[in-house]
């Protein structure tokens, strides 16, 4: 259980750190920023690495939603689920205090919005509290149900790391003007914590709905498997 631990904190790390830093570092940096582009595919593959580093030891989780929908699932014991949830917000912590501190070392450093998540006048394309929920739940039980389906027994081994990696990169092609793509309660938190105010207030909107489209998911999922 430990090694579990240590693993799903050094992979929310990893994701909060590589997608949140390549949004607040590189995105937009003069003439060779990666754009929107860029950054989902960092996110895409902080998730791919890791899961083909640790997730032979934890399962490679690194997310509150995946592990609720795990459980929802039958694929993960209901009795790990909240010591994972607690590393994975110290880990996605630990990632955006990091981040900051980092970010701050250049001259004429502007907080902003540091990659925080959110909805209304704080969503990059002014996208409404409803848009931003709805996006939520659909793409989190989707990547649920990629995540269940491509670990299942039904296929070849050795390729869920791919695609959850792409499926993760997907969701944050078609989110990022939205909500800048949350689908983890971890990485909202992380980055909300250091730029406070609205991102604070906002929130809650990026555990409830995460967290619902995951349960779903595994839902979905355990009436798929079951059909055989």
């Amino acid at each position: 259980m430990q090694k579990s631990l240590v693993a799903e904190f050094l992979g929310t790390f990893w994701l909060v750190f590589g997608g949140c830093g390549s949004a607040v570092l590189a995105a937009a940096y003069p003439e060779l920023g990666i754009g929107f582009v860029g950054v989902a595919f960092a996110f895409g593959l902080t998730v791919l690495t890791m899961a083909y580093a640790v997730g032979g030891i934890s399962g490679g989780h690194f997310n509150p939603a995946v592990s609720l929908g795990l459980t929802v699932a039958g694929r993960f014991p209901a009795a790990r689920l909240f010591p994972y949830i607690v590393v994975q917000v110290v880990g996605a912590i630990a990632a955006a205090a990091l981040l900051y501190l980092i970010a701050s070392g250049k001259a004429g450093f502007e907080l902003g919005g540091f990659a925080a998540n959110g909805y209304g006048d704080h969503s990059p394309g002014g996208y409404s509290l409803l848009s931003a929920l709805l996006i939520e739940v659909l793409l989190t039980m989707f990547f649920l149900i990629i995540i269940l389906g491509s670990t299942s027994s039904r296929v070849p081994a050795g390729f869920a790391p791919l695609a959850i990696g792409l499926g993760l990169a997907l969701i944050h092609l078609v989110s990022i003007p939205v909500t800048n793509t949350s689908v983890n309660p971890a990485r909202s938190t992380g980055q909300a914590l250091f730029v406070g105010g609205w991102a604070l207030q906002q929130l809650w909107l990026f555990w409830i709905a995460p967290l619902a489209g995951g349960a779903l998911g595994g839902l979905v999922w355990k009436f798929l498997d079951d059909a055989d």
